[in-house]
């Protein structure tokens, strides 16, 4: 089947064509057509296999009525509503819309936290179609009053599950109150757990149900292998890794922002071009390490789960676990980054002793089990001593026995110093002695050449004589 076969425009198909896109993919093949209908859509499908673009072509054609060239704002009111759970896929999910809205004069706009509001509060005041939001933002704007929601015609959740994880429910409710009663939800996910189904009954409306691959499955393009490794010794193991297979290109996935950092500061030692993203990074950091990972800058991207969900890089060929997530759920979604687009792709994982526990809960999740690779001593034993390093040792030596030797001059000097001293004190003693005597009893001849004054500080006090 061509997407020419799915009844879309011609505007859409040369946009497509000029992506470099020509067959669709299982889940756009089924997922365009009832979304052209007009009915809801729960769609499940495997992490890069093309869910943005199944709800974005069918969403452009049903607008396309309301394009207009015209500058006025009223002209150009929010009439699709596209909801992400971070940042990153938000910037991925607009980047598409703007893609594929080349030939077509509808407005779009992004509107995400960490940046500043202003530029985005006159984006939407200037009048937009398509508005691609984080729940958090979104609801500022609300609160500001620069949005109005009150035409909105298609609503669409993008990563559903993520959402609940990062705890949007709240969120998600009152964006969903301020809709029309009557329009069209779309649901997207890479997983559909009980409570995505609970959620999916409140807001959908008798939709079509679609599942592209089993639930909770992975991509069949990614190999699985783990690492059995002390936790002290798993970062030489990555650097060895990464050294003997040449990697150009990896993303690392630790379980938090503090484990990131550090990561990230000991491969920058290693000698590694690496790079932290997670959600303490300002959203231009971000925005300008994924740029580099993507161009080849940066050879490491250390990322937390934020980065799971809306990182499109083409070709990536490793994903490395360096600690399992918490979530069974979420090594779904790291690894889905490689492996797209029909493209092979490779997951690595590190795993502690107290991470056991934690791979045997991912592989009954996506039952399958994952084979342990051996792990030679041989492979990253600790470096041996530089040449700098063995100079600064025997540097070290030579001082060592420098200072010794000081040492033993000094208390020779002090020993002398205390001989000396002993002399002296005795010489001073019979000084004093001899300077009392002579005191005591002057030389009298001494005592007749002195004036009078003199010689009477030598003579006994004279006592008056009383008659």
């Amino acid at each position: 089947m061509q997407f020419s076969d799915l009844g879309l425009v011609a505007e859409l198909l040369r946009a497509v064509e000029e992506q470099g896109y020509s067959t669709p993919t299982p889940i756009q093949e089924q997922a365009i057509p009832p979304i052209l209908q007009g009915q809801d859509v729960m769609a499940g499908a495997q992490t890069g296999t093309g869910k943005t673009a199944a709800f974005t072509l069918p969403t452009l054609q049903r607008l396309k009525p309301h394009a207009s060239t015209s500058v006025s704002p009223a002209r150009h009111p929010v009439r699709a509503l596209i909801l992400t759970p971070t940042r990153e896929l938000a910037a991925q999910v607009y980047e598409s819309v703007r893609d594929y809205s080349k030939h077509i004069p509808l407005r779009s706009a992004c509107v995400y936290g960490g940046v500043n509001i202003d530029p985005q509060i006159a984006e939407l005041r200037a009048g937009i179609e398509i508005l691609v939001a984080t729940p958090g933002r979104l609801l500022d704007h609300v609160h500001q009053r620069t949005v109005n929601l009150g035409q909105v015609e298609i609503f669409i959740l993008d990563e559903a599950d993520r959402m609940l994880d990062m705890g949007f429910m709240p969120d998600i409710k009152r964006i969903a109150a301020l809709l029309p009663a009557k329009r069209q939800n779309l649901m997207f996910s890479a997983t559909f757990p009980d409570d995505i189904k609970r959620l999916a009954d409140q807001i959908l409306k008798d939709p079509v149900r679609l599942q592209i691959a089993r639930r909770n499955t992975v991509a069949e393009l990614v190999t699985h292998s783990a690492y059995k490794v002390d936790p002290l010794r798993k970062q030489e193991l990555l650097s060895n890794l990464i050294r003997s297979r040449d990697i150009k290109q990896v993303l690392v996935f630790t379980s938090t922002k503090i484990s990131a950092n550090r990561l990230a500061r000991q491969l920058e030692r290693a000698g590694f071009n690496c790079a932290a993203q997670h959600s303490d990074k300002s959203q231009q950091e971000r925005t300008a390490a994924l740029a580099a990972f993507k161009e080849g800058k940066v050879q490491v991207l250390v990322a937390t789960d934020v980065a799971a969900r809306g990182l499109d890089i083409e070709h990536l060929p490793l994903v490395i676990n360096y600690e399992l997530p918490p979530n069974p759920d979420d090594y779904i979604h790291r690894i889905g980054r490689t492996g797209r687009a029909g493209m092979a792709g490779e997951a690595i994982s590190l795993v502690a002793p107290d991470e056991r526990e934690a791979l045997a809960s991912i592989e009954k999740l996506i039952k399958m089990s994952i084979p342990i690779q051996p792990t030679p001593e041989s492979d990253f034993r600790p470096p041996e001593a530089s040449p700098r390093r063995r100079e600064h040792g025997h540097k070290r030596t030579r001082d060592t026995s420098r200072a010794s030797s000081r040492s033993a001059q000094s208390s020779l000097a002090v020993s002398a110093i205390e001989s000396s001293l002993a002399e002296s004190s005795s010489s001073m003693d019979a000084l004093y002695v001899a300077s009392a005597e002579r005191a005591i009893t002057p030389p009298a001849a001494n005592v007749e050449r002195r004036p009078r004054q003199v010689a009477a500080l030598f003579l006994p006090p004279v006592t008056a004589k009383q008659d």
